[in-house]
C-alpha cells in the first residue's frame, strides 16, 4: 500500500469557493439549450462556510487564469526531456494519464529476494526488457533478442516474480513517487530503481511467467556471471504494438 504520510505535512485552509451559474432555456421543439455563463465568488469564514457571494472580480479573474495557465504547463510539459532523446525510448503519451515505454538491453543487476523463497540476493544477468510506465503503475515485458524492438516485436513474459500475467508489476509496499515535474530521465531512473531496489518475493495469481521452475532459475544465475537462458521465457501473444494507446 502507498504511504502518502507526507503528503499531509502542510495544511491548507478554503479561502475561495467559486459556483459557475449556467442559463438553460427551452426552445419550441422542447430541445433544451444553454446559454450564458456567470460565475460568482465567495470567500470563506471562520467557520468555513462561505460568505460575501459576489461577481467574479477583475483581480480573482486574473488569479483563477494564472492558476488554470499553470495547470496546462505542466500537462503540456508532461515527459519533457532534459536532453536529446535516448535510442531506449519506443513511445510517449505526453499527457496527464499517459506513459512512457521504453527498452534497457540484457544486462547485470543487484537482485532482491524475500527470504521465503530461499534465493540469496546477489548479482545476475536478465534479459533484455520493455517497460510501460505511467505516474502510477508499471508493466515489464522480456525480448528474446538484444536489438531495439520494432511495433511488431514479440514480447515475452518478464521473468521475475510479483509481476501479473498481464506485465503489470505489484510493487507491494514500494512507496512510488512520481512528481510532474520529473523530465522522463528522472521518470525511467525512478521507475527501474522502484523495480531492481524491491524485494522480488511471490508469484501473481499462480502464475509461472518462465518454462520450468522459477526458484531453481534464479538460484542457478545468482552470481554466477551466467548469461539469462532466453530459451525459458514464455510467449505473451503481444507486440510492442499492443502496448500503443
Amino acid at each position: 500500500m502507498k504511504n502518502i504520510t507526507q503528503q499531509f505535512s502542510e495544511q491548507y485552509t478554503p479561502q475561495k469557493a467559486i459556483l459557475i451559474y449556467q442559463s438553460i432555456y427551452e426552445q419550441e421543439n422542447d430541445i433544451r439549450e444553454r446559454s450564458g455563463i456567470y460565475v460568482e465568488s465567495y470567500d470563506i469564514g471562520k467557520n468555513g462556510n462561505p460568505i460575501n457571494a459576489h461577481p467574479l472580480t477583475i483581480k480573482e479573474m486574473l488569479l483563477l487564469s494564472d492558476l488554470l495557465q499553470s495547470a496546462k504547463e505542466l500537462q503540456n510539459n508532461y515527459f519533457t526531456s532534459r536532453e536529446i532523446l535516448s535510442s531506449n525510448i519506443l513511445h510517449i503519451e505526453a499527457k496527464e494519464r499517459g506513459n512512457v515505454i521504453w527498452y534497457t538491453p540484457a544486462q547485470e543487476v543487484n537482485l532482491f529476494f524475500s527470504s521465503a523463497l530461499g534465493i540469496p540476493n546477489g548479482k545476475a544477468f536478465v534479459p533484455a526488457m520493455v517497460w510501460k510506465a505511467g505516474r502510477e503503475d508499471l508493466s515489464v515485458f522480456a525480448l528474446k533478442g538484444n536489438k531495439k524492438p520494432t511495433a511488431h516485436t514479440k514480447l515475452f513474459h518478464a521473468p521475475f516474480f510479483n509481476i501479473y500475467k498481464s506485465g503489470k508489476v505489484c510493487m507491494g509496499t514500494v512507496d512510488v513517487v512520481v512528481k510532474h515535474e520529473d523530465c522522463l530521465e528522472d521518470f525511467i531512473t525512478k521507475w527501474e530503481g522502484y523495480f531492481w531496489n524491491s524485494y522480488f518475493s511471490h508469484l501473481m495469481e499462480g502464475f509461472t511467467p518462465v518454462k520450468g521452475n522459477i526458484v531453481l532459475l534464479w538460484k542457478q544465475l545468482i552470481d554466477t556471471n551466467e548469461p539469462f537462458p532466453v530459451s525459458v521465457l514464455k510467449p505473451n501473444r503481444q507486440t510492442i504494438e499492443n502496448l500503443l494507446p
